[in-house]
């Protein structure tokens, strides 16, 4: 494990799976859209295994893991919207 990196992969399970994607899932809960629930669900999944592969020094796979949760967090905003 990469000590350098800690604090990093602590912020991005945080920050992301936590804040910004657990609202994107209220809001699609409050509205009801199932679809857009489950990606920012699998975006959540996403990010938080992402700050795993940030801990153990896996560039690759977080680089795939992030983009990823953005391509379904993009997908769970676009059917948010479309209600």
């Amino acid at each position: 494990m990469n000590e350098k990196y800690d604090t990093y992969a602590v912020a991005i399970i945080i920050a992301f799976g936590s804040l910004i994607i657990g609202g994107l899932m209220a809001a699609t809960l409050a509205f009801g859209s199932r679809d857009g629930f489950l990606f920012a669900l699998g975006a959540a999944a996403s990010a938080w295994l992402a700050g795993y592969a940030m801990f153990f020094d896996r560039a690759r796979g977080f680089i795939a893991l992030t983009a990823l949760s953005v391509a379904m967090t993009i997908g769970a905003i676009i059917l948010l919207i479309k209600l």
